[in-house]
């Protein structure tokens, strides 16, 4: 099965600890029971039945303890099992999802760091049952690094007082550290350092949100500093902070697949057993649409991850193709999680909104997770320095294999500087749509030779070309043609790789992809700044799918259908 399902999860590439962790975290809240998680959430209770949880079974310091720090082989830093863990928190709510996710962020800065002793301290912090908070937003700043006000004062012994405020710091209530970006004082040198939470110099003002996460806004008055105390300056501090967005933005479209799959059980469950004008509802042929483009999409989403894993577990120094695929998962995942989200609720329509379901939770979650650690704005601007080697440049790269091995994925603690992203290489994507033979393939492939001679041509009209370099919304739009090409690239590339995708799915993936590729030329085809001869490719563009009802039937017996009565939350 593609989709996860508690009641029959049998996670056959992970080794028996690793199994035993994620049954052990099905078996918490399948114990804990859907009436009292709907009551915690109604109630915004502080999740430390679950932090009690994990802390017991060392969940969160087998899961984020790196090798070299661990107390024994089980204790790693493993991609693949680590989105396990995210499918299965966010499957039953975000909250328990997100205490984990920050405490990553919190992580990052710290691994990534040149402190050995903290590294030493934190390994305990987290064998004692620690969480960990990012301390990187401000409230006038965002994550606008440039702008941050938090800053070390030297003093006379070669010490630091720190003073500042940060806001939207998820698990900063009880946080065993809290990695803190700002400035040295008087310069403009980035500085990362650890402080406590339950230090006297360390104010918790509130949170900032009504929910059972902690998400707070607090302020550090003359905090005491040492060097034992920092864990970056400089430079390193910079990149560290977005080398750990790297590794903790990775998890938010995980998140998204675990939320809209419960919603998925939840609703054609609901659908299948209600009978309008004397038929079921699962028997009109446009809820059996609605229902296949979420399948579809849903199923898209965990397939594009998957693969995506592959190339954050294969990165090293000369091959950063993750930082592409990367914010896909955080972006592209996202957004299309909020459609599945969209099409279900248009099935069951006032049902989504009663306080019994899982799905009232779903409806309202689902939004925060393209607007969690950037918006989706700020990831495509990072996307589209990728379009002109991705397309016209390819490079030579060894075939990656799916890589689901229990190891210690070292390289995402040593990354590097994080310039120069234009010249990142891509191996050529026609590799993987030249395997596939399928008729909503062929007519993709037709839509992206247009699209490269709408690159081609803009190219080549350079006033034109300088003026929309400066307009984000054209770009933003082209932006989300050139992520189509390289989602679907992965889909298929996962899907030569497993058994776990039918040529009848994989055809029907690409009947959405279809269309909504023509919806972004048509978007593209209307901005003001587009240029005749661009609109006139941008028509050329729109491409309607190869409809086939019987594969179509197919997909939703085999593959929707049959998920009726699969999966209830025990009560």
């Amino acid at each position: 099965m593609i989709l996860f399902n508690p009641k029959k999860y049998d996670p056959q590439l992970l080794d028996d600890a690793s199994k035993d962790m994620m049954k052990k975290t099905i078996e918490f809240f399948e114990n804990k029971g859907k009436e009292k998680l709907k009551a915690d959430d109604r109630k915004a209770v502080w999740y430390q039945d679950f932090l009690d949880f994990q802390k017991y079974n060392k969940i969160f310091a087998r899961l984020l303890t790196p090798s070299p720090y661990g107390a024994t082989h089980e204790y790693r830093w493993d991609t693949y099992r680590n989105c396990e863990f995210n499918e299965i928190t966010a499957f039953y709510a975000l909250h328990y999802w997100y205490t984990w996710q920050v405490s990553i962020l919190g992580l990052g800065p710290i691994w990534m760091g040149q402190n050995e002793e903290v590294k030493k301290k934190t390994a305990q912090l987290l064998d004692d049952g620690g969480i960990f908070a990012f301390g990187l937003s401000e409230r006038h700043h965002g994550a606008d690094l440039y702008s941050t006000e938090t800053n070390l004062t030297p003093q006379e012994d070669g010490t630091y007082l720190a003073n500042g405020e940060k806001y939207y710091i998820g698990n900063a209530n009880e946080a065993a550290l809290v990695s803190t970006f700002g400035k040295i004082k008087g310069t403009d040198d980035f500085v990362f350092f650890a402080v406590g939470s339950k230090a006297k110099w360390y104010e918790l003002i509130r949170n900032v949100v009504n929910v059972q996460s902690y998400v707070a806004q607090f302020a550090l008055h003359d905090y005491p500093i040492t060097d034992a105390d920092i864990l970056t300056k400089g430079r390193d501090a910079w990149d560290s902070a977005l080398n750990t967005v790297n590794v903790g933005k990775f998890n938010l479209g995980w998140a998204s697949i675990g939320i809209a799959t419960h919603a998925f059980y939840e609703a054609i469950d609901h659908a299948a057993n209600r009978v309008l004008y004397g038929k079921h509802v699962t028997d009109f042929p446009h809820i059996q649409q609605l229902f296949v483009d979420a399948y579809t999409r849903l199923a898209a989403m965990k397939v594009f991850s998957r693969r995506a894993i592959d190339y954050m577990r294969s990165a090293s120094a000369d091959d950063r193709r993750y930082l592409l695929y990367n914010p896909l998962v955080k972006m592209k995942v996202t957004c299309q999680g909020e459609e599945v989200i969209n099409l279900l609720w248009d099935v069951i329509a006032a049902k989504g909104f009663e306080k019994d379901t899982y799905f009232e939770m779903a409806a309202r979650d689902i939004r925060a997770l393209p607007k969690l650690e950037g918006t989706v704005h700020v990831n495509m601007a990072l996307i589209i320095k990728f379009i002109r080697n991705y397309f016209f440049n390819p490079g030579k790269f060894p075939d990656i294999p799916r890589v689901t091995d229990p190891r210690n994925d070292d390289f995402l603690f040593n990354q590097g500087p994080t310039k120069g992203l234009g010249g990142i290489q891509f191996h050529d994507f026609n590799i993987a749509y030249n395997s596939a033979d399928l008729p909503n393939i062929a007519v993709f492939k037709k839509q992206i030779e247009v699209f490269k001679q709408f690159l081609m041509a803009s190219a080549t009209d350079a006033e034109a070309a300088k003026a929309q370099s400066r307009d984000i919304d054209f770009l933003l739009s082209m932006g989300e043609l050139f992520t189509l090409v390289a989602y679907g690239q992965l889909i298929i590339e996962y899907r030569n790789l497993t058994d776990d995708v039918s040529d009848d799915l994989l055809d029907q993936i690409f009947d959405f992809m279809v269309r909504d590729f023509s919806r972004y030329a048509l978007q593209l085809y209307q901005k003001p700044s587009a240029t005749p001869a661009q609109q006139d490719l941008c028509m050329k563009m729109i491409m309607n799918p190869v409809t086939d009802r019987a594969r179509f039937d197919r997909v939703w017996n085999e593959h929707v259908f049959a998920l009726k009565g699969a999966y209830q939350m025990n009560p």
